[in-house]
C-alpha cells in the first residue's frame, strides 16, 4: 500500500484514537488533592511526535526528571497521534501541560482554552525561538522550481493542524495564486494533499517520490535526518522558505492556579536548559530536549503567537474559527 492510501485509511482512525487517549484516558490535575509544595499530586504532560516515533518519551526524560524535582509530583506523560488530540485534552482539563507547535497553541486558545505559555524552546544557547517551513521537491525535479508549480501536483503536508507542515505552507500557496484559501477544501481543490503524520514522513515521501513535492520545517531536513542517515546532503532541493515562525512553546493549563504557574515558568525559564539539566545530573551526552532537540527554554509570552494569529486570518483556516 503506497504512502496515499495508507494515510487515507489511517488518518481518522489515528486522530480518534490521539483524541480519546487524552480526552478520556488522562485523569488531569485534581485540584483537591495537592501536595505540600501546591501542586497535583499528578502531572499530565502531553505532547505529540515531530517525527515517527516509538518512544517519544524518552526525548521528553529530561523535562520529566526536572518537573518531578521541582514540583513534588509525579508526571504522567501522553503522547497522542494528533494536533487535535491535545488541544482537546487542554479544553477538557484533562491536560495540564503540554508542548505545542504554535499553531496548535493559537487553535487551543481560540477554541476555549485558557492557557499560560511557560517558554519557548532554542536550538542553541543564546538563540531566538523561531524556525521554517521549507517547501520541497526532489533534487533532479526540474519541473517543480517554486510553489506556483505545486499546482496539480501530489503534496505532501503533515498534519492539517501543523504549523510550519499545513498553516504557513497555505498561506505560501495562496500568495503564489496556486490556492484560493487555506481550508483543506481549497487545497485540495488546487492540488492532492497527502497528510504523512509527520515531517520526516513528509520529506521522506518526496525523496521516495510518494509525492512530488511537500513540506518540512527547516532542522528536521538540514540536520536531523541527515544526521540520522535518512537523507543524503543535497538530496532534496528547497523551493521555498516561509518567514520566521515563534517557536514551538510549553503550555499549562490556567487550571492549576496563578501561584503553581509562575513557579512552572522560573523553572521552565531557568532551570530547563542543557546546561543546569547536565550540571544537575538529569541529563548526559548533548542533552537536547523534546523530539525538536532543542538546547533549552527562554521566556515567552503570548503576544510572541500574534504573527501567526495573523496567518490564520489570511488563509481563513477552518481552524481558526473556533
Amino acid at each position: 500500500m503506497n504512502l496515499r492510501s495508507r494515510r487515507k485509511a489511517t488518518t481518522f482512525a489515528a486522530g480518534m484514537a490521539g483524541l480519546a487517549l487524552v480526552v478520556s484516558a488522562c485523569s488531569g490535575s485534581d485540584s483537591a488533592s495537592t501536595n505540600a509544595q501546591g501542586f497535583p499530586e499528578t502531572i499530565t504532560l502531553a505532547a505529540i511526535p515531530a517525527e515517527n516515533s516509538t518512544d517519544l518519551k524518552a526525548s521528553y526524560e529530561p523535562v520529566i526528571k526536572l518537573l518531578e524535582q521541582e514540583t513534588g509530583s509525579t508526571v504522567d506523560f501522553v503522547q497522542a497521534s494528533d494536533y487535535a488530540g491535545v488541544v482537546e485534552g487542554m479544553i477538557a482539563g484533562n491536560v495540564d501541560l503540554a508542548f505545542f507547535g504554535p499553531f496548535a497553541y493559537v487553535v487551543a486558545g481560540i477554541n476555549g482554552a485558557e492557557l499560560t505559555p511557560l517558554g519557548a524552546v532554542v536550538k542553541t544557547k543564546g538563540a531566538t525561538p523561531g524556525y521554517q517551513s521549507y517547501g520541497l521537491t526532489k533534487a533532479d525535479n526540474a519541473d517543480i522550481n517554486g510553489l506556483k508549480d505545486f499546482a496539480g501536483k501530489d503534496v505532501c503536508f503533515v498534519d492539517p493542524g501543523s504549523t510550519s507542515g499545513f498553516l504557513y505552507p497555505s498561506a505560501g500557496l495562496i500568495e503564489a495564486g496556486v490556492a484560493k484559501s487555506g481550508s483543506e477544501a481549497d487545497i485540495s481543490a488546487a492540488m492532492t494533499p497527502i497528510y504523512a503524520g509527520g515531517h520526516d514522513a513528509s520529506a521522506l515521501a518526496i525523496a521516495a517520490g510518494d509525492c512530488d513535492a511537500g513540506f518540512a520545517f527547516d532542522t528536521m531536513v538540514d540536520k536531523t535526518m541527515i544526521e540520522k542517515g535518512e537523507l543524503k546532503p543535497g538530496q532534496l532541493k528547497t523551493v521555498w522558505k516561509s518567514e520566521m515562525i515563534a517557536g514551538s512553546v510549553f503550555a499549562a493549563n490556567d487550571d492549576l492556579g496563578a501561584d503553581s504557574i509562575a513557579k512552572l515558568k522560573t523553572v521552565f525559564e531557568e532551570k530547563l536548559n542543557a546546561d543546569a539539566l547536565l550540571a544537575a545530573g538529569l541529563c548526559t551526552g548533548d542533552c537536547r530536549i523534546t523530539d525538536e532537540r532543542a538546547w533549552g527554554v527562554v521566556p515567552a509570552s503570548d503576544s510572541d503567537y500574534d504573527g501567526v494569529r495573523h496567518v490564520c486570518e489570511v488563509t481563513g483556516s477552518e481552524k481558526c474559527q473556533g
